[in-house]
């Protein structure tokens, strides 16, 4: 349903037509504003990429002009490529 439809509809219902729940079914009572919120709550949590518990980090870096057309030559995913590089130079040269 999209937005227009819901406005449609909300102007639609008839003065005086308020929702009274009964009491008897559940399924009608309305939602608290804690469960309301609760439900915003954890749509917005879904959202996106999860977060990482270590993000990457942007820097800047200066390297020569040989060497960074070499990388981009590569072709796509060149960063990532020399990302692991780096790690594993870090690996080999632990006391670095």
């Amino acid at each position: 349903m999209n937005r227009k439809a819901v406005l449609d509809a909300v102007k639609a219902i008839p003065t005086g037509a308020d929702h009274a729940w009964d009491g008897l079914s559940e399924d009608d009572r309305p939602a608290t504003a804690a469960e309301l919120n609760a439900a915003l709550e954890s749509d917005r949590r879904r959202r996106g990429r999860p977060k990482l518990e270590r993000p990457k980090v942007s820097i800047t870096l200066r390297v020569d002009a040989d060497v960074a057309d070499a990388l981009r030559a590569s072709g796509k995913g060149w960063q990532t490529r020399m990302n692991d590089a780096l790690k594993e130079w870090l690996r080999e040269h632990p006391s670095a």
